[in-house]
């Protein structure tokens, strides 16, 4: 796929262009793969280690198992936060077995070391026992990168990758109007499932499969190519603007009444749908002219700082290598796919879902249904296939992992072709070439050709 253009519609300021490498069915089942990924990918990222509401005082911890490795970031005295391996310096026993905790002090169970919230070795058994002499005090946990954006705390491996906003680059600041700082994780979900942590992002850097996997969402999102927007950055970010409060241009909705999903959206910003028959379209400016009159009323304080886009529009974020942030006005979703500890053809996926604290508010509509607006109102971990929700559209997306992994392996797999819309897929592979293989020039090369 070395041609550059075509139907879909790539940002003249914000795109880049591909060399066409062949996507092969190993880096989804080879353990060699893996192995590449967990030596050269997964220490150069900033990854996503957890949200600020779960460290209020010093002491408090979060634990973000993340394959093999497992991290703690711990409150400070100073209102800082910082990050340390979850190992103990002694023999290598994990420390923290819980998702968080609070204590003052950080207490290995095999043998009873302590650190302080600093990573400090504080106390020991038999301290003069030791041949350099008691080694409280000069002992300290491994520490790691460790910064904040908005509401949310990030981890390195790196400790030289570069700042962590200066990383997230363009997001910050195209971001900024939704004033994510305050708002509130309500749903914490994730589940292993049984396909390569690939599979998904190839998944959320394209729109094709909106038609077939979530033909529900065509009534209210215009998933269309002449109106979906998609940009790719030179950090190896991408993003895509879709319209909302639009139903697709892929079918003749306009002429006709409004349809469902576009008419209770209506209807909830005292809008009447039946006056915008025949001209649906119509509607997205109502909603943006209703939010603008209505939103502070109704306690949306943070609608003074958007853009008319960004009251009605989604922003899909996606920060290679695997994660991805969907912006509306009232929500903001993480979708996150993580590596097995061993096995390439399993992952963990991760859905969160934050929500802007309105006053007097007492619930919210998150993907599962219904639930208190408060911290993690809705927290669970499962397998993908046991019944449980991770909610609707997330489920529909993961049901294509396990028999897309499943071809993967077949002989009769010879590399992906794809169409223009799905170039972000391309660029994400060949970055990861880039990382994980180094260069096809350096590899030429090496092998002296």
């Amino acid at each position: 796929m070395n041609i550059q253009t075509g139907a879909a519609r790539y940002s003249a300021e914000h795109d880049q262009p591909v060399r066409g490498d062949t996507i092969t069915a190993d880096r989804y089942t080879s353990r060699e793969w893996m192995e590449g990924e967990y030596e050269k990918l997964w220490p150069s990222v900033w990854h996503l280690g957890g949200v600020l509401a779960d460290l209020e005082e010093e002491g408090d911890v979060i634990r973000h198992n993340f394959g093999r490795e497992s991290v703690i970031m711990v409150k400070q005295a100073d209102g800082g936060v910082r990050a340390f391996y979850n190992t103990c310096p002694h023999r290598g026993n994990r420390l923290v077995l819980g998702d968080v905790a609070s204590t003052p002090r950080i207490t290995c169970a095999y043998h009873g070391w302590q650190f302080d919230p600093s990573g400090t070795l504080v106390n020991v058994q038999d301290p003069d026992d030791f041949p350099g002499g008691n080694p409280c005090g000069k002992v300290h946990l491994t520490e790691l990168r460790c910064e904040t954006w908005g509401p949310f705390v990030f981890w390195a491996m790196d400790q030289d990758i570069a700042p962590l906003e200066e990383w997230l680059a363009p997001f910050p600041e195209r971001l900024a109007g939704y004033g994510l700082e305050n708002w509130v994780r309500v749903l914490n979900v994730s589940a292993d499932c049984e396909f390569n942590w690939k599979i998904i992002r190839d998944n959320f850097n394209e729109s094709y499969h909106l038609p077939t996997i979530h033909p529900e969402l065509a009534t209210f999102i215009n998933d269309g190519l002449p109106t979906t927007l998609f940009e790719m950055y030179e950090n190896g970010h991408n993003s895509m603007w879709m319209i909302g409060h639009q139903a697709t241009s892929r079918k003749d909705y306009v002429s006709g009444d409004v349809p469902p999903g576009l008419y209770e959206a209506a209807e909830a910003w005292g809008i009447d749908p039946k006056e915008y028959r025949g001209r649906t379209d119509d509607i997205r400016q109502a909603i943006i002219e209703a939010k603008r009159k209505h939103g502070p009323e109704r306690g949306y304080t943070n609608y003074h700082a958007m853009s008319d886009q960004q009251l009605v529009d989604y922003f899909h974020c996606t920060l290679f290598p695997n994660l991805t942030i969907t912006m509306s006005p009232e929500q903001c979703q993480i979708l996150r796919t993580e590596p097995h500890p061993t096995d390439p053809a399993k992952c963990v996926f991760q859905h969160w879902c934050l929500y802007p604290p309105v006053e007097g508010m007492k619930e919210v509509e998150t993907p599962v249904g219904k639930a208190p607006l408060r911290h993690d109102a809705i927290a669970h971990h499962s397998v993908y296939g046991d019944g449980v929700s991770l909610g609707f559209v997330a489920d529909q997306d993961l049901s294509i992992g396990t028999t897309q992994q499943q071809g993967l392996n077949s002989r009769g797999f010879k590399g992906c072709l794809l169409t223009y819309q799905e170039k972000r897929i391309q660029r994400f592979h060949e970055l990861l070439n880039d990382v994980v293989l180094g260069h096809p020039t350096e590899q030429k090369a090496e092998a002296g050709e």
